[in-house]
């Protein structure tokens, strides 16, 4: 079905059009799961809540700012992914599916996160990604479990200290905001193995040669003086890394890297619950 065809028919509420937007879709998937990403949809059509056995649920790329209540009813659901939408808040009902481990919530229009969040006492892996969150809410700080937080293109000017209690946490990506310092907090937290500050305005690195868990540093296109000291066996992306030695003197030498040098799952490729 042409894109265009189905922008005309998302606008029509009936649910003749709504099933041919879904193609028929209207048992359960064997797999668990259902994928309705790019389908022009303004709204989540309500027999797809009835499915309550459904682990998996894609909703990316569409046009959808809100969802219904009975998407309550899918308490098995582990997977949801909201990104690439137009939700300018995250719809209460999100936070009462309790198994959720991986939410994408990256290019919409938030501008906050609801205190209810707390209640996804499961969630592994977050995505808030490309939004409007000027500083990271701190109810976030409170997902006990979180191994990757995604925060990334926003406009972040520092961190909560409250972030350094998510012991599991593994992988924080804050590339492209608008911090002017390395976020102290980080330097409490020896568990991290993955910090990304690409895209920033910080001027200084203070050593990182402590954090015993740390694999990998990304601290390109920043206007450092320095490079960030590091740990033997730790890789660092960014200027004077291991390619180039560090100059006495700041030198504007700066190390491209290719996609591929940057572990960052792409949106299009979702990621599976551990």
């Amino acid at each position: 079905m042409g894109n265009s065809l189905k922008a005309i028919l998302a606008f029509v509420p009936s649910n003749k059009c709504q099933k041919y937007l879904l193609e028929d879709l209207e048992e359960m998937p064997v797999d668990k799961m259902v994928d309705l990403s790019g389908r022009q949809m303004r709204r989540l059509p309500v027999h797809i809540c009835s499915f309550r056995e459904l682990v998996k649920l894609y909703l990316s790329d569409n046009n959808l700012n809100h969802l219904p209540p009975e998407l309550e009813q899918l308490q098995n659901l582990q997977i949801l992914a909201l990104d690439f939408n137009n939700f300018k808040a995250l719809p209460l009902v999100v936070c009462t599916l309790k198994q959720l481990c991986i939410l994408y919530l990256g290019n919409n229009k938030l501008c906050s996160l609801p205190l209810e969040l707390r209640l996804l006492q499961n969630l592994k892996t977050l995505w808030i990604e490309s939004n409007c969150l000027q500083y990271l809410p701190e109810v976030v700080c409170e997902l006990s479990l979180l191994k990757t937080l995604h925060a990334g293109s926003n406009a972040l000017r520092g961190l909560p200290r409250q972030l350094q209690g998510l012991q599991e946490l593994r992988t924080i990506w804050l590339s492209g905001n608008l911090l002017s310092e390395f976020p102290p907090v980080l330097l409490d937290m020896p568990f991290l193995e993955v910090i990304d500050v690409d895209r920033n305005s910080i001027r200084f690195f203070p050593s990182l040669a402590h954090l015993p868990g740390l694999k990998l540093v990304i601290y390109d296109h920043n206007p450092c003086r320095n490079a960030p000291k590091v740990a033997k066996g730790v890789r660092r992306v960014g200027r004077w890394s291991e390619e180039s030695p560090e100059p006495r003197k700041r030198s504007g030498a700066v190390i491209d890297i290719t996609l591929d040098e940057k572990p960052l799952l792409p949106p299009a490729a979702k990621a599976e619950p551990d």
